[in-house]
């Protein structure tokens, strides 16, 4: 009987004292509140996020959209977090477990508002065009990345605190360490500056075609914290450090207005005076009146002829198209390109090629 007696009394203070000065009936309700937040999480992503979303998508308007698929994941959350409110009317804070789960509640409740930011000010970024007309797109990316990162760290520091973690002592030693590294790390930062160096100055942007000489020549496709992505015109990448914009000239072919079309066309020696003359005449009247071509003070068109060459009479062709896009610039020289030889086929004459004529003396 006195066993019997003994272990009522041991399943008793066992009951009472379960875990962390919670019984083993609270304790119990703690596991079903929480395997009902995650039927009721699992029933929230599917009906309920499901049936915003079908009238998010019914109202043809993009922006609510893309705040539906931003705010989607952190949304989810919210289940967890009442889950944790509701067990907190179960459970007395003034116990160790109601301490431990006040700080869980608050952790989660800190992940959901950083989050939330983070993924606003994502969607902000990327939706709003007036970033990209106020600042060059590489810029914009480097703004929302180290607003990201802020947000992360943050939202570190608040989850830390919220432990009891004093993030002064944690950065005053690191910076010792921060230090030591940094003194390693020399090129790191040498990249990092001439990257921020690329963004201000605004040397170029991604989509541009730059060349860097005896280094790279390409489509600029990102500009990250320590090296820059070149995709070269073979679809090879090639990531060139950013120090090297700094050290060395860059050629930005983007950045010009027009493209130029310089050819030096040759006539046979048999072509008369008032032949060449028409056919220059002809050439440069076709490119003043062609929309394809740019003529005014700045951007002068010359169609001359230059010198006489070896095998041929040579007429300079110099002019520029309007646009900057490569294949518009192909389809205006080819036109350019059919009207010159219409032209000369026109005034009966010939185009040359290299040739020698070789005269046998009689003795």
């Amino acid at each position: 009987m006195n066993f019997l007696d003994n272990l009522k009394l041991y399943f008793y203070s066992f009951s009472d004292n379960f875990l962390l000065g919670l019984s083993l009936f609270n304790f119990l309700i703690i596991i079903l509140i929480l395997i009902f937040s995650v039927i009721v999480r699992s029933l929230f992503a599917k009906i309920i996020v499901n049936k915003i979303k079908s009238f998010v998508l019914k109202t043809g308007n993009k922006i609510d959209d893309q705040l539906f698929n931003s705010l989607n994941s952190p949304l989810k959350l919210l289940p967890i977090i009442f889950a944790f409110l509701l067990i907190g009317i179960y459970v007395e804070f003034d116990t160790q477990f109601g301490l431990y789960l006040e700080k869980i509640t608050s952790t989660l409740f800190t992940i959901f508002i950083f989050w939330f930011i983070h993924q606003l000010l994502d969607l902000i970024l990327n939706t709003s065009k007036k970033f990209d007309k106020l600042f060059s797109k590489a810029l914009t990316v480097w703004v929302s990345r180290s607003l990201k990162y802020l947000i992360l760290i943050l939202g570190a520091v608040a989850v830390l605190e919220t432990w009891g973690i004093k993030i002064g002592p944690v950065i005053a030693g690191l910076g010792l360490f921060g230090v030591a590294v940094a003194l390693g790390a020399q090129d790191l930062f040498k990249n990092l500056i001439s990257g921020i160096l690329i963004i201000t100055e605004n040397r170029f942007n991604i989509n541009d075609v730059i060349e860097v000489p005896d280094v790279a020549l390409g489509s600029v496709e990102h500009i990250g914290f320590r090296s820059t992505l070149i995709r070269k015109f073979d679809s090879t990448p090639i990531s060139v450090p950013n120090y090297v914009f700094s050290d060395s000239s860059v050629i930005n072919y983007s950045n010009r207005p027009h493209r130029r079309i310089r050819w030096i066309v040759g006539l046979t020696y048999e072509a008369k005076v008032n032949q060449l003359k028409s056919i220059c005449t002809e050439i440069e009247g076709f490119i003043r009146k062609n929309d394809d071509f740019i003529v005014n003070e700045n951007y002068n068109v010359f169609v001359r002829v230059e010198k006489f060459n070896d095998s041929s009479i040579d007429i300079l062709v110099q002019t520029f198209t309007k646009t900057n896009d490569w294949s518009k610039y192909l389809r205006a020289k080819e036109n350019l390109l059919f009207e010159i030889k219409t032209i000369v086929e026109k005034h009966n004459s010939s185009f040359a090629f290299p040739s020698q004529s070789i005269y046998i003396e009689k003795n």
